[in-house]
């Protein structure tokens, strides 16, 4: 038996049978192929920073700790090929040193790229797409221990390489259709961003919010429930700054002012933990959604809401069941996200479950690595190529070797 595994929120613990390492792609192929020959199963895991059980597993738990770097770059096209083991971080350094980067990056920057991208993780910025929709091709070992490629490396068109229904369905599939074995991604030239966190209060926000995200290339926003106070974060080029600021507003206060790289300017230090809850929703300027499980918590939860909400936007974009897809979000409108996050050391679940019905009265899909309670049933209505991803996922998976019981109840497969 290979050690207990605990994700980094403390909510998901389980002990593996085994937990490989392979060094090459072809030795992963190799363990595919045996895992599948006898029957067995097989879950990828990055930094383990999902709080669902994405990675769970009772028999074999894939690292993909050796498998890291940047393996090419071409600054002329816009674009790298990276190893799936990769962490954002020294991603965001190796491309630096081709005078590259991210277009856009999350609050945290300890996770590995093969994981981001599976599940959709996104930074903010309506014209900004999540990290997936960057994933413009690759390979990966489907269920069967072959390395497939997808997108620009299967010979998709450089001008549409979303014409590739297997890079549509790679982009974001929690690792169902197998395992990446490099990512090729449309990256930006090397640029400074400067970033400024205000300190106002809620109301300042609420009457200037739809200002705010088009004015700002990143903006998004904390309110804090006991104070009833928001941490407005503002992210630009420098030179390309807003007028707008909170500057003179009463409880007014800037309390960072910082400019550099941008991987070492978005993320965010995260030294406590916490539980979350995120939904994509239709974007809405007047925040409506937001306002009222603001009055919600401040009713129900105040007293045992001990860290705040994160509001957030994101362009749309192509991938099957990505929660910012664009034909759902009527002809390509952005998302905007709301995130509910609780210290891991106190109670979330009475919390959560109270909120989570708002997010569903305004049409919202869950971040498929944060916590929520949809199963198939509920999940397939959200998502027009659902039915489609299916498809390909039992082409990739044919036996279900990278299949575990939570995925099992969320693609519907449990009688299967």
């Amino acid at each position: 038996m290979a050690e207990t595994f605990t994700n980094w929120s403390g909510s998901v613990s389980f002990t593996p049978k085994r937990r490989e390492s392979p060094r090459k792609p072809e030795h992963l192929a190799e363990l595919v192929a045996k895992t599948r020959g006898r029957g067995g199963t097989l879950r990828p895991v990055g930094s383990g920073h999902s709080s669902v059980p994405i990675f769970s597993t009772e028999d074999t738990l894939l690292s993909l700790e050796n498998l890291t770097g940047v393996v090419s770059a071409d600054q002329e096209q816009g674009l790298a090929t990276v190893l799936p083991g990769t962490g954002l971080r020294d991603l965001g350094e190796q491309l630096a040193g081709h005078g590259l980067a991210m277009q856009n990056l999350g609050d945290v920057d300890y996770q590995a790229i093969a994981g981001a991208i599976g599940t959709g993780t996104h930074g903010s910025g309506i014209s900004l797409g999540n990290l997936s929709s960057t994933m413009v091709g690759g390979t990966l070992v489907n269920g069967l221990g072959e390395e497939v490629p997808f997108g620009l490396a299967a010979g998709a068109p450089a001008e549409d390489p979303e014409s590739d229904d297997l890079l549509r369905a790679a982009q974001v599939s929690l690792g169902s259709l197998g395992v990446l074995t490099s990512l090729t991604l449309r990256v930006e030239e090397a640029h400074q961003l400067h970033r400024q966190n205000w300190i106002t209060h809620i109301d300042w926000v609420l009457e200037n919010y739809q200002e705010l995200v088009e004015t700002n290339r990143s903006m998004d926003f904390y309110w804090y429930p006991r104070s009833d106070l928001a941490q407005v974060r503002m992210l630009n080029k420098p030179g390309d700054e807003p007028e707008l600021t909170p500057e003179g507003e009463p409880h007014s206060y800037l309390k960072k002012d910082l400019t550099g790289p941008n991987y070492q300017i978005i993320p965010n230090d995260r030294h406590l933990h916490f539980e979350e809850m995120e939904y994509m929703l239709p974007f809405d300027g007047q925040l409506t959604a937001f306002r009222q499980i603001r009055e919600r918590i401040k009713a129900k939860h105040r007293a045992q809401v001990g860290w705040r909400v994160l509001v957030r936007t994101i362009a749309a974009d192509r991938a099957m069941i990505s929660n910012t897809e664009a034909k759902y979000r009527n002809g390509g409108l952005p998302t905007m996200t709301v995130a509910l996050l609780q210290n891991n050391t106190l109670p979330f679940a009475q919390y959560f479950d109270d909120i989570e019905p708002i997010f569903w009265e305004f049409d919202g899909r869950p971040h498929w690595g944060k916590k929520h309670t949809l199963s198939a049933a509920e999940l397939a209505p959200l998502y027009p190529d659902w039915a489609h991803f299916q498809e390909v996922r039992r082409q990739m998976d044919p036996d279900g070797v990278f299949m575990n019981s939570y995925l099992q109840k969320l693609f519907g497969e449990e009688e299967n």
